[in-house]
């Protein structure tokens, strides 16, 4: 499997909780930086968070203390937690793979009701 495949949209009201998971090669997840970005209607798609082969973490500021990245290696899965969810979240979510080239998934749909 080269593509990632997201997982776990959906819709929730303001201040509920989403976890988003990334089934990807086993391979990637152990040697390239796996990250979600998101793209809502009308805006440029951003980065959410990234988790580096060695699995240190950076996040966009605005999901800072919300949202956390991790992985599970054997399970070839990345996942992204969101808690304390607002409507600015709501986004289409990408899982990428960087390695020499980036691998995109299909997204998944997050929509967050005031």
């Amino acid at each position: 499997q080269v593509q990632p495949v997201e997982s776990g949209g959906g819709l929730v009201q303001a201040g509920g909780s989403l976890r988003l998971s990334c089934a990807a090669s086993r391979m990637f997840l152990a040697i390239y930086t796996m990250g979600w970005y998101r793209q809502a209607p009308g805006k440029q798609r951003e980065l959410v968070a990234k988790i580096t082969s060695g699995g240190s973490t950076n996040y966009a500021d605005s999901v800072k203390g919300r949202f956390t990245i991790s992985r599970d290696i054997a399970k070839s899965t990345v996942f992204l937690q969101m808690n304390s969810l607002k409507p600015e979240d709501t986004a289409v979510y990408y899982c990428a793979a960087e390695a020499a080239r980036t691998y995109w998934g299909q997204g998944t749909q997050v929509t967050v009701s005031s």
